[in-house]
């Protein structure tokens, strides 16, 4: 049995690098950086829990996925929803990449697009339960359309699973006007 590439940790993720760090970059994975590839906390989980690699400390010790979700948390209190919309989409085919800031968010990628086509949607996660104003949704959405993207809603349900919306006007007009009081 061949051994998995290490990546180490970091604040920032997990660092790798060689012929692995090419090689996980082509196929969409993370960042380059002073010739390694630092890996995003999410795909860094992903990578792990696919067995494609191993994350250990600077010590050399190795960390097991719940070891690495533990620590992510402590520097981002929504990795988890990160890491549940990252791996369904990417074992729906496509690439996904770090988002523009906007909260939990993606540039997604059309299968056979990413390197060759820019990113048409961004992917804007919340959790089932959390609420959200209609007011942040509202900005999300203007933000994503001055970028010229489709916005699509990820919702991630109690029991881990996420479903799609498209989002491309937002108006509650409609709504108010036929409310009866």
């Amino acid at each position: 049995m061949s051994e998995l590439p290490v990546a180490i940790l970091s604040r920032e993720g997990a660092v790798i690098s060689g012929k692995n760090a090419e090689s996980l970059n082509s196929r969409g994975y993370g960042t380059k950086s002073n010739g390694k590839l630092v890996l995003a906390p999410y795909e860094a989980l992903f990578l792990v829990e696919k067995g494609v690699i191993e994350v250990s400390k600077k010590s050399g010790k190795k960390l097991t996925f719940q070891n690495l979700l533990q620590y992510f948390r402590r520097y981002d209190k929504n990795v988890w929803v990160k890491y549940l919309i990252y791996r369904d989409l990417r074992n729906r085919g496509y690439v996904v990449r770090e988002g523009f800031g906007l909260g939990v968010d993606f540039r997604l990628y059309d299968r056979g697009d990413y390197g060759k086509e820019p990113a048409k949607s961004i992917v804007f996660g919340i959790l089932e339960g959390k609420p959200i104003s209609i007011r942040e949704l509202s900005e999300v959405l203007r933000k994503v359309q001055n970028l010229k993207k489709k916005l699509i809603l990820a919702v991630v349900d109690r029991r881990g699973e996420v479903v799609y919306y498209s989002l491309s006007k937002l108006s509650l007009g409609e709504v108010i006007e036929g409310a009866e009081v």
